[in-house]
C-alpha cells in the first residue's frame, strides 16, 4: 500500500497530519511542535506516552512535556532545552515527505524542524532533526531526539562490540552517570553486550545514563511489541554529556530513548541536523541476553 498522509483532529488539537503506508502510523501535531505526538501499528496503540493534561493545549507560556517525539538543543540548559514549542508550525508536504518547522523562537534565536519519510509497505520511518541558528553569532549546539515511550516496557541500549582481555586494551566507550543515577536500582540490568532499563509505575525515584557506540541503537518491548531507533554517531566528532550518542531516562510516569548529534559550533544562519531510523516489530520480546542477540541484532542496518 502506497503511503497516505491526511489531515485530522488528535486528542484535541484540530491541525494534525495523520501519515500511514497501511502497515504504520504516526501522527505530527502543527498546533504545537514540531512533534509526532503518535507512533504505532494501525489500529493499535500508542508506542509514545501522551500526558493527558497537556494535549489540546497550546500557547503556553512554559515548556509542556505532551509526550510524544520532540526535538531538544543539547547540552541541557533550562533557558534553551527547555524553551517552550507550544506555538503553530508550518507543515510542508510533498514527495510522500513531510517537514514540522518552527518559527524562530524569540528566546534562544534557535529554530528546529523535524523531516519525516515512511517507507513503502514496510514498518520504518526516516527522521531528521534540524536546528538552526539564527543568532548573529555561532553557538554550540547538539540536535537532541527525545522519544516519550508509553509506560510499562523495558528499554535495552546496544554497548560497541565488545573484546578480548589482552588483546583489547583500550576504552571502547564513556557509560556516564548523573546526579541522580543509581545503579543500584532494580530497574536497571548489565548484560555483555547490553544495558536495560525498565519503566516501573510504581517507582517514582528518577534514573538517567547515557553512553557512546558509534553505532547508536535503542530499543523499546512493549509486550511482545518492539520499537527500535537507530542513529549513526562519528567518534572523531565531540558529542554532549561526556561524550554520549545515546540517553535513556525513566520516572514513575515514562521512559525517554534519547540520541544526539554531534556538539557543533553553528555559524549564524546555518543548520546542523540528526537522522534516526525507526522501525516496529510484532512478536518479539527477548528475555535473555541470548534472545536480544538472536532477535534484535538481526534487525540492525
Amino acid at each position: 500500500m502506497s503511503k497516505r498522509i491526511e489531515r485530522i483532529e488528535y486528542t484535541g488539537w484540530p491541525n494534525c497530519y495523520r501519515v500511514s503506508n497501511g502497515k504504520i502510523e504516526l501522527i505530527v501535531t502543527s498546533d504545537v511542535g514540531p512533534r509526532i505526538i503518535r507512533l504505532g501499528f494501525v489500529g493499535g496503540r500508542n508506542f509514545f506516552h501522551e500526558v493527558r493534561a497537556d494535549l489540546g493545549g497550546r500557547g503556553e507560556l512554559d515548556f509542556r512535556l505532551r509526550g510524544g517525539h520532540r526535538l531538544w538543543a543539547a547540552p541541557e540548559n533550562l533557558e534553551t532545552s527547555w524553551a517552550p514549542d507550544n506555538g503553530e508550525v508550518e507543515v510542508v508536504i510533498g514527495a510522500g515527505a513531510l517537514e514540522a518547522t518552527a518559527p524562530v523562537d524569540p528566546a534562544t534565536r534557535l529554530q528546529k524542524q523535524l523531516a519525516i519519510r515512511m517507507a513503502v509497505g514496510v514498518a520504518r520511518v526516516e527522521v531528521v532533526h534540524r536546528i538552526r541558528n539564527a543568532n548573529p553569532w555561532a553557538v554550540a549546539v547538539s540536535p537532541w531526539a527525545m522519544s516519550v515511550m508509553a509506560p510499562g516496557g523495558v528499554a535495552i541500549a546496544g554497548f560497541p562490540p565488545r573484546g578480548q582481555h589482552p588483546r583489547d586494551l583500550q576504552p571502547t566507550n564513556p557509560l556516564v552517570m548523573w546526579a541522580y543515577t543509581d545503579f543500584s536500582d532494580p530497574r536497571w540490568a548489565f548484560c555483555k553486550k547490553y544495558l536495560l532499563l525498565r519503566q516501573d509505575p510504581a517507582m517514582p525515584q528518577p534514573l538517567k545514563a547515557g553512553l557512546f557506540n558509534p553505532r547508536t541503537w535503542a530499543a523499546y518491548m512493549l509486550g511482545c511489541d518492539l520499537f527500535l531507533k537507530q542513529a549513526q554517531a562519528d567518534p572523531s566528532q565531540p558529542y554532549p554529556d561526556f561524550g554520549c550518542s545515546l540517553e535513556m531516562f525513566t520516572n514513575a510516569d515514562m521512559l525517554e530513548l534519547e540520541t544526539l548529534g554531534p556538539l557543533v559550533k553553528l555559524a549564524p544562519n546555518a543548520w546542523t541536523g540528526h537522522t534516526e531510523r525507526w522501525s516496529l516489530h510484532r512478536g518479539i520480546s527477548p528475555g535473555n541476553e541470548r534472545e536480544i542477540e538472536r532477535l534484535i541484532e538481526p534487525l540492525l542496518n
